[in-house]
């Protein structure tokens, strides 16, 4: 086996693991006897020393991680609060689903008048809906409806609380514009 190809194949193991990978088990994996592989990856520990990521022995085996270097910046990263970025699309999608739960992709999307999977897959990507269950008819279609985290975003203390006259479905309406709009001038 030629040597690149050799290390592309150790690369994909180690990054797949995500932990320490015994010799052994790459020897097993690749076809290659432990000795040749010692040598390739000790060269891979030295060209990975100064990049972000690094290749790293631990006992009798290796490890891809980070660079120390980059701690600080990696730590930032995941400690800065994410918040869901949801569209006008998404946004008229969800208030289908709260108030027609349980609902079919299909049933949102005549009342949408578009095709709602990007919308919908969306919405489950973000934990705001999830599968209820099959409807009992041809097919057996999904039926989608709100989670306890689409309570938690919209600070609802329950569906019950999801606003049933105009005045209130107007400032929501404002509200989830205002929304929309902060993050168009992000």
């Amino acid at each position: 086996m030629d040597k690149n190809k050799l290390c592309s194949i150790i690369e994909s193991l180690l990054f797949v693991s995500g932990e320490v990978v015994a010799l052994k088990d790459i020897s097993l994996a690749t076809g290659v006897d432990e000795k040749t592989l010692n040598e390739v990856l000790e060269e891979m520990v030295r060209e990975y020393s100064c990049k972000g990521i690094r290749i790293i022995q631990v006992e009798d085996g290796y490890q891809m991680c980070t660079s120390p270097d980059c701690y600080d910046y990696i730590k930032k990263l995941y400690t800065a609060p994410t918040r869901k970025k949801l569209s006008v699309t998404l946004l008229e999608t969800l208030a289908i689903i709260a108030y027609k739960q349980p609902i079919t992709k299909s049933a949102v999307e005549s009342i949408r008048g578009v095709s709602a999977d990007h919308a919908v897959n969306k919405l489950v990507e973000y934990d705001l809906v999830c599968e209820m269950g099959r409807l009992e008819a041809p097919g057996h279609p999904i039926l989608f409806g709100t989670t306890d985290e689409f309570l938690r975003f919209f600070n609802l203390p329950s569906l019950s609380a999801l606003p049933k006259d105009e005045s209130d479905m107007e400032r929501l309406r404002k509200e989830a514009e205002e929304e929309v709009d902060g993050f168009a001038g992000k």
